[in-house]
């Protein structure tokens, strides 16, 4: 369904291609707005002062206008495709109906469409209507012909559910069988005004008088057209506006969970009417980034009209300058980016623009479903991110959360001369163990949630061979990604219910790479065996402070807690009020935490309302489960030379001083990242065993 941006809660939205680039790249702005700006400009955002960049920034032959987008999947043969045959007689495939409130289109020849109204199959025809007397069954796999018989046309519905059958051949007099005209398109009219179908097909063919032509859909996500099998002629099948494929088809019979062993269980896609792929906005502005741009985050920043918005983009080290790199999050921001929070299952506890947008356009994030109730699984960085913003609030919580928490990170860390390049999620999947094996010591966001495998290893194998790593967040090296190209995609695991949609036990794989998705820590990998701790609790009110343990008085850990004079710290903060909140970790031998582990500060007292992560078992039943309600500091001291340290909290940076104040979250930041870039270097250079063949780093 093609739909106009609604700019009624932001003037200006847009993104840029790339996401992140390196020094003397160009980043293009493709913008979408009401009335053009004022004026276009680069501002920094990582350093304290948020200053103007004096960089040029070129107006392109596409001026901005108000843009519209494409919402909904739909399959498609085209035109100059179906010339290739002789005349159609029989459109044949198999169906699997979810949710859809209005009329539908199932199938549009040109001449002849079928529909879906009021639970019914239709046929139209010009100024002919034609209700097929049944009700057609949801969420059950059903076969439907559309075939010539004697000049008319037929249809053909069954299914095979034993409970339920359903047969039903009917010739409709008055229906003239007629060739396709113009493109065959299932899912949607060729006017494309109103919700494409929720559906799944499967097992599409077309016969001919002399031929048959049919297309199995693969478990990877194809990037180009499908062939068809069959017949002298190949025919090119197109999936338009991303629908989501490796998903089971009605083949599928449970004997196995992975499309790698049974592709053919998995040759279906699911269309829904709020899919959206890739934009392609023309791009309207150019900044050709200096070569001696510095590594940060930027933004375009547009005026007009008393309104003014930040579009980020990250500039990448090219090499590694500095002995520490801070890798953005960009994984997570992209999964929460335009999260819309239903007000009926959330409670607001503030306004924020970015998700109003979100709410006006249909904007959905990979924390959000579709309106058939499956889950948003997949999405591209070429679409508005309304929500990546320094000034952004987090609803449920009245606070910054993701980017802005970052931000204040590292103007800390510019504030107190902590130098360092930076580096993506993006281009650390690209660039995998080699995009670290420079460093000493690698930072991590607030909030590094979602990660892909080759970033994972990468983490790993840093470790493994001598390097350190500062965990300055909560809940992270959790959740399996892919990417390809501009795309992200996430399949959510039954761990997750309660929190957001879970995907069905059958279709954790990724489309990306046909790997599994989910925890990384159900497949013997993630936050456990690497940094220690996993997510233990969740919640949006009151954070809490942490308080030393017995532990961190051991003379090993003075330097953690040098100038500290307090066993309690971390009682302010931006997020939530304090420095353990939001979500924090613990450890969980259990669950795969190495007994080298130390917990050095421990936060307790969390108000109610914070859930627990209920993939946690515990012998002692509730008692030792209300035990167990807090979140644990970690140190992690490994035989190749480095340390792991973990924040354990996602308001853990929230809680850095501002301005030139100073507080003991502060000075234990500091010693953290003065220490452990001091302890690099000459140990990991000489070191050159492997922690993974002693089993340290499993």
């Amino acid at each position: 369904m093609k739909k106009r941006v609604n700019h009624n809660a932001m003037q200006f939205i847009g993104y840029t291609t790339p996401w992140s680039a390196l020094a003397g790249a160009t980043v293009d702005l493709h913008l979408s707005c009401l009335s053009s700006p004022e004026s276009v400009s680069i501002r920094r955002l990582d350093d304290a002062s948020a200053r103007p960049m004096e960089w040029h920034v070129e107006s392109l032959g596409n001026p901005p206008v108000h843009r519209d987008f494409d919402q909904g999947s739909y399959l498609a043969i085209r035109s100059h495709e179906l010339k290739k045959l002789n005349t159609i007689t029989a459109v044949r495939f198999e169906l699997f109906l979810t949710r859809n409130h209005e009329l539908r289109t199932v199938v549009d020849t040109g001449r002849t469409l079928l529909q879906l109204a009021d639970g019914k199959f239709v046929l139209v025809k010009g100024d002919q209507r034609h209700v097929i007397d049944a009700d057609i069954p949801q969420r059950c796999w059903i076969s439907i012909c559309l075939s010539d018989c004697g000049g008319l046309t037929t249809i053909g519905i069954q299914n095979t559910d034993p409970l339920s059958p359903l047969h039903i051949k009917e010739t409709i007099a008055g229906f003239s069988w007629e060739d396709v005209s113009g493109d065959l398109l299932l899912g949607t009219d060729r006017g494309f005004e109103n919700p494409t179908l929720n559906a799944r097909f499967s097992s599409i063919a077309l016969e001919t008088a002399s031929s048959l032509h049919a297309w199995q859909f693969p478990t990877l996500l194809p990037d180009r057209p499908i062939s068809s099998q069959g017949g002298s002629t190949a025919l090119l099948l197109e999936l338009v506006n991303l629908p989501t494929s490796c998903v089971t088809s009605s083949r599928w019979d449970g004997s196995a969970l992975d499309p790698r062993l049974v592709p053919t269980h998995y040759d279906a896609v699911h269309c829904h009417d709020d899919d959206l792929a890739s934009l392609n906005w023309p791009a309207s502005y150019r900044v050709t980034l200096p070569e001696t741009a510095p590594c940060g985050v930027y933004a375009f920043e547009v005026h007009g009209y008393g309104k003014t918005e930040q579009i980020v983009f990250f500039v990448a080290s090219k090499v590694a300058r500095k002995k520490v790199v801070f890798v953005v999050p960009t994984a997570t921001y992209l999964a929460y980016a335009d999260e819309i929070l239903p007000e009926h299952l959330y409670e607001w506890k503030c306004d924020d623009r970015g998700h109003r947008l979100a709410v006006d356009n249909n904007f959905k994030s990979l924390y959000d479903y579709h309106s058939d109730l499956s889950g948003v699984s997949i999405c591209s960085y070429r679409k508005p991110k309304a929500t990546l913003r320094a000034d952004y609030r987090y609803p449920l919580g009245d606070c910054p959360h993701n980017l802005p928490v970052d931000l204040h990170f590292l103007q800390f860390c510019h504030k107190h001369d902590i130098e360092f390049d930076l580096i993506t999620d993006h281009d650390l999947h690209r660039r995998g163990a080699d995009g670290l094996h420079a460093y000493g010591v690698v930072v991590t966001g607030s909030h590094p949630e979602y990660l892909s495998v080759e970033i994972e290893n990468a983490y790993r194998q840093f470790a493994a061979n001598g390097g350190s790593i500062a965990y300055m967040g909560g809940n992270g090296f959790a959740g399996t990604v892919a990417f390809k190209d501009d795309l992200m995609e996430l399949r959510r695991s039954p761990l997750e219910a309660g929190r957001t949609w879970d995907g069905p036990i059958a279709e954790q794989n990724l489309a990306i790479t046909n790997e599994p998705g989910g925890h990384l820590r159900s497949r013997g990998k993630g936050e456990f065996t690497l940094v220690g701790g996993a997510i233990s609790l969740m919640g949006f009110d009151g954070a809490r402070p942490f308080t030393r343990t017995a532990d961190s008085y051991d003379l090993r850990h003075e330097w953690l807690f040098d100038g500290v004079a307090s066993d309690i710290f971390g009682e302010d903060g931006i997020v939530l009020g304090g420095a353990a909140g939001y979500e924090v970790d613990a450890t969980d031998i259990r669950l795969g935490t190495s007994p080298d582990t130390i917990v050095v500060a421990r936060a307790s007292d969390f108000p109610d309302s914070f859930y627990h992560d209920s993939s946690r078992w515990y012998e002692g039943g509730d008692s030792q489960r209300d035990r167990r309600r807090c979140g644990e500091m970690t140190v992690r001291y490994l035989s190749a030379g480095g340390i792991i340290f973990s924040a354990s909290s996602v308001a853990w940076l929230g809680a850095l001083p501002c301005g030139n104040e100073m507080n003991d979250v502060g000075r234990i930041t500091l010693n953290v990242l003065r220490h452990l870039s001091s302890e690099s270097g000459e140990e990991k250079q000489n070191d050159k065993s492997n922690p993974i063949e002693r089993g340290e780093l499993t």
